[in-house]
């Protein structure tokens, strides 16, 4: 609980306070004759008209009536982490965008378009990482047009959970309808107890082939913007482990992986398991193998992302030490088609 039973309750915040974390308190309901209260914590992103708008840390909106306020006080802008490196979104951002770069891009202020033919929303949508250099509506509609421009829905990537992310962003977002579709998250870890691990029948090579592709891309074989994407990024390395012979494809791996390492950071990507093949360490594996590479090259950190629904991946995550950082969700433009 952020207010102490037995406490003195007072609102310690204003409107000038909007930015800030803050932790509120709130009347609920009457329930069987009793008041209720509910507390909530995140980034005051506005207070209009007597409506506090809260972005939680998942990057939930909460609206609140100035009225129902019973308490409110301005807290540290992110909880201490109990392990992983240190790190803020200001270093981590461009590292994650360097890792997996579109093939087409344009700035727009401190926003950059990027495009890569619709292979991804990363590769395929708005990364705002500072001032647009224009209002706010009317960067949206530069947005707009330039996905419009290439078939392509109008998408913004956006960051809540952590120092110097975007939440009031996000809310702005939420108001103009723009819709949330998908929210993973960033972790990170250190990269030595990965490489610790066991990394036998790994192979690593600087290229991937069609071998490789078919296991990542199941559905079919990408066209040349998904390699331009996967070969992309500051020092990129591939991992395969191969198919025993008689099952399936005989020359299609059991497993892959994909890793950039990119001064202190390396990322983990595409880490792929033939279902004939999971629950036997091959994403381990494929992780162990990169990470030595990584620290080869003088890398120290890990970070990776992984979607929110995806719960098998957060629990081999988990038992690996990599903690949540921060999370990103993709908005849609109300205006793009279906």
């Amino acid at each position: 609980m952020e207010f102490a039973g037995g406490g003195r309750l007072e609102v310690r915040i204003t409107p000038a306070d909007v930015g800030k974390r803050v932790s509120v308190r709130r009347l609920g309901d009457s329930m069987a004759g009793r008041e209720t209260f509910t507390d909530t914590v995140g980034v005051l992103t506005s207070w209009n008209k007597g409506v506090l708008l809260i972005t939680r840390r998942t990057g939930e909106s909460v609206r609140i009536a100035e009225s129902s306020l019973v308490a409110g006080k301005v807290v540290p802008a992110a909880p201490a982490r109990r392990r992983g490196p240190a790190t803020d979104f200001t270093e981590l951002a461009p590292v994650l965008a360097r890792a997996w770069q579109p093939v087409e891009s344009e700035p727009l202020g401190a926003w950059t378009l990027r495009a890569a033919s619709g292979f991804t929303r990363r590769a395929n949508s708005a990364l705002p990482l500072g001032d647009p250099g224009v209002p706010l509506d009317r960067a949206l509609a530069r947005v707009r047009a330039w996905y419009e421009e290439r078939g392509l829905p109008p998408y913004i990537q956006v960051a809540t959970g952590a120092a110097g992310t975007q939440e009031k962003l996000c809310a702005a977002l939420e108001e103009r309808g723009w819709r949330r579709e998908v929210t993973a998250e960033v972790r990170v870890g250190a990269l030595a107890p990965v490489a610790d691990r066991d990394a036998g029948g790994v192979v690593l090579a600087r290229s991937f082939d069609e071998a490789w592709l078919r296991r990542y891309n199941r559905s079919g074989v990408p066209g040349p913007q998904a390699r331009a994407v996967l070969g992309s990024g500051p020092s990129v390395w591939f991992a395969s482990v191969p198919g025993e012979p008689g099952e399936g494809e005989a020359d299609v791996p059991a497993a892959i992986g994909r890793c950039v390492v990119d001064g202190r950071w390396a990322g983990f990507m595409a880490v792929e398991v033939d279902p004939a093949h999971r629950r036997r360490g091959l994403a381990t594996a494929v992780m162990a193998a990169l990470a030595r590479r990584a620290l080869d090259e003088g890398a120290s950190a890990a970070w990776l992302q992984v979607e929110e629904d995806n719960g098998g991946a957060r629990a081999l995550y988990d038992g690996m030490g990599f903690a949540l950082h921060h999370l990103y969700h993709h908005f849609r433009s109300p205006e793009a088609g279906t």
